[in-house]
C-alpha cells in the first residue's frame, strides 16, 4: 500500500514500538489516528505526529478495544490501514502465574488485538491493510513465559484465517512476528523477571520491518523471513 496520504490507525501508540511506528508513518506522509493506554505519552506522540485524532484505550477493556476502529474511521472519514501493536508480558514458572495475570496476558495480547482487527475488517477500504504484531515467541515457546507465548500464538492464528476470509474484499492481512526488541518492554512485566534473552533488534529495526511489510504485499514479515502473495 502507499503510505503517503493513507489514513492509518495505530493501536498501542504509547508503547515503544507503536509510538516509533506512528511517528515514522506520520513522517512518511500518513494521517494517523492514535490509540494508547498512557494519556500523557499519547499526548506527546500526537504532538510529534502532527494533526489527527487520539484516544485513550486500555487493551484490557475489550469493549473499548472493539470500538477503536469505528472511532478512527469516523474521525478520519475512512481507514486505509490498522496496525495493532499492543502487548504485555509476564514471566515465571507455569505453576506460579496466577489466574488474574493469565487473564490479563491473554486479553491484552490476543483478545483485544482480535477485537480491533475484527471491527477494523468492516471499516478498512478495499486495497487496505490489517496488521498485527505477534512475535517469534509464538513459534519458539520458551520456558518461563508459557502464558505470554500462548497468547501470542493465539493472535498469530488470526491473520492467515482472516486473510482467507477477506481476500475477495481486497483487504490484506499482515502478521509481523518480531524477535526480542531492545526496548523497555521486558522490564515492565506484570509479574516476574525476564530470563537471559538473546541480543535483540532495535526499535528502529522493528519499525523498518513493519513499514516494509505495509509497503509490499507481504503476508508475514519477520527477522529472517517474508512471505508474499495476493492477500
Amino acid at each position: 500500500m502507499a503510505i503517503r496520504g493513507a489514513r492509518i490507525l495505530v493501536a498501542g501508540a504509547t508503547g515503544d514500538i507503536g509510538s516509533a511506528l506512528a511517528e515514522r508513518l506520520a513522517g512518511l506522509g500518513a494521517v494517523t489516528a492514535l490509540a494508547g493506554r498512557d494519556p500523557d505519552r499519547l499526548a506527546g506522540v500526537r504532538e510529534r505526529c502532527g494533526p489527527g485524532p487520539s484516544r485513550t484505550v486500555d487493551a484490557w477493556d475489550l469493549d473499548g478495544a472493539e470500538g477503536t476502529a469505528a472511532w478512527a474511521a469516523r474521525q478520519l472519514d475512512g481507514l486505509d490501514a490498522v496496525v495493532v501493536c499492543v502487548g504485555v508480558v509476564a514471566f515465571g514458572p507455569v505453576g506460579e502465574i496466577g489466574e488474574a495475570v493469565a487473564e490479563q496476558v491473554m486479553a491484552v495480547n490476543a483478545l483485544a488485538p482480535m477485537a480491533i482487527l475484527r471491527s477494523a475488517s468492516t471499516h478498512v477500504f478495499p486495497g487496505g491493510l490489517l496488521a498485527a504484531v505477534t512475535g517469534t515467541v509464538a513459534r519458539s515457546a520458551p520456558a518461563g513465559m508459557a502464558d505470554y507465548a500462548a497468547a501470542k500464538a493465539a493472535l498469530a492464528t488470526w491473520p492467515p484465517s482472516g486473510r482467507r476470509e477477506l481476500r475477495r474484499s481486497g483487504v490484506g492481512v499482515l502478521e509481523i512476528f518480531l524477535p526480542h526488541v531492545e526496548s523497555g518492554f521486558a522490564g515492565r512485566a506484570v509479574t516476574g523477571t525476564a530470563p537471559a534473552l538473546p541480543p535483540g533488534v532495535t526499535v528502529a529495526q522493528a519499525v523498518d520491518t513493519i513499514v516494509e511489510g505495509m509497503r509490499t504485499d507481504a503476508w508475514v514479515m519477520g527477522p529472517a523471513e517474508s512471505k508474499r502473495g495476493t492477500s
